[in-house]
């Protein structure tokens, strides 16, 4: 893959399609080409993807149930949409439901460089953060239950005396606990581990 970045063209128009191509060529980035949804979706041999330059209408699975679809399989890879102008209400929908942009044809080439250069900086940080806390979800199913009891406790801000009046057992234990948790972790405070594990989608109940 080119340093720049890959970026996955979809669109039913060739002439749309070849243009953006040879624009993103000159610019260094790499580029794969759909003449719709359809296509990609039946493609075996995706490649990987940094951003999705994504025509909205298209015959057959339109460019916003592409979107559902990627979205319904985890996929955080940046999308981009490329509308008509009558077409902005809908692009604006679809940014509230996690695309990147959208452009409007006919698209103005430094702003489409732009954006994608944006997009790809912004999907970095998706990925690194979604691994992040993949590997911190990992972590926590290592936890015995008891270690997974205390934390949920701790993170809720009850003290060692509140925890260990709650689970029955003394504060001794509660900071041994916690020390543990903390150990398999990697928390180097209280503070700390409650920011690594606020916003996991982690049973706290």
């Amino acid at each position: 893959m080119s340093e720049k970045g890959k970026i996955c063209i979809i669109d039913d128009d060739e002439a749309v399609r070849e243009a953006l191509r040879l624009l993103l060529f000159s610019s260094g980035f790499q580029t794969c080409l759909y003449p719709s949804a359809d296509h990609f979706l039946e493609d075996k041999n995706l490649p990987e993807i940094d951003v999705f330059l994504l025509d909205l209408r298209m015959p057959g699975t339109d460019g916003m149930e592409l979107q559902e679809i990627l979205l319904s399989r985890g996929s955080c890879i940046p999308i981009i949409f490329i509308t008509g102008h009558g077409d902005i209400p809908v692009a604006v929908n679809a940014i509230q439901r996690g695309a990147s942009d959208f452009l409007t044809k006919p698209v103005q080439e430094s702003e489409l460089l732009e954006k994608v250069s944006v997009a790809i900086k912004n999907g970095q940080r998706a990925r690194a953060e979604l691994e992040e806390k993949t590997a911190m979800k990992s972590l926590l199913n290592e936890l015995t239950p008891r270690e997974s009891d205390v934390l949920k406790l701790i993170v809720r801000g009850q003290s060692n005396k509140q925890v260990a009046a709650e689970l029955n057992i003394s504060p001794r234990t509660v900071e041994i606990h916690r020390a543990r948790v903390m150990e398999k972790t990697g928390a180097d405070s209280v503070a700390s581990l409650v920011r690594m594990v606020a916003g996991l989608e982690w049973d706290q109940d």
